[in-house]
């Protein structure tokens, strides 16, 4: 093999390579495509009430929706999701409200979640100051559970915290 064909072959492994590390990378950050498994309409309960969730699939580099709490047949507590697509994969913006819109947030602050990986029907965000970590899991055509993770010894673990049952 000429000195010529060696460095042909050498500069076309080096291209598959880093078009390979290119998609591998694109892939890591995530799209709002991770967690379209999120749109519909969701019910369960909570702290004694109904939790009723929505959301809407992908469309303008984003996914909105809302849950909203109930009890003793009064508003007890609404968040507001906003699932913005970024250079850097989705990050899921929240804000919480007390029944009147009052909000529990600053007025230009909302709780804020960079993605973290995705498999099948299930998506992992991250809080900003890494204190949470959230599993958005679709276990079933009809069952869709929202999980919370404290780091406790230095491993995350997780726990259910909204089991949604989809609304016809």
């Amino acid at each position: 093999m000429t000195q010529f064909n060696t460095i042909q072959l050498v500069k076309k492994a080096c291209l598959a390579f880093a078009l390979v590390l290119t998609a591998t990378f694109a892939q890591a950050q995530g799209t709002l495509n991770d967690i379209a498994f999120l749109d519909g309409r969701w019910l369960g309960t909570y702290n004694g009430g109904p939790i009723e969730a929505s959301w809407t699939a992908p469309k303008g580099n984003n996914i909105v929706g809302f849950i909203r709490m109930i009890k003793d047949d009064k508003p007890a507590l609404y968040e507001i999701f906003a699932f913005e697509q970024t250079d850097n994969g989705p990050v899921a913006m929240v804000k919480h409200f007390k029944p009147g819109m009052i909000s529990l947030e600053e007025k230009e602050v909302a709780d804020r979640y960079k993605f973290i990986e995705a498999k099948k029907n299930q998506a992992l965000f991250e809080k900003d100051d890494a204190s949470v970590r959230i599993i958005y899991e679709r276990r079933s055509a009809t069952q869709l559970v929202i999980q919370r993770g404290k780091k406790e010894n230095d491993k995350w673990s997780f726990v259910d915290l909204f089991i949604f049952n989809k609304i016809p």
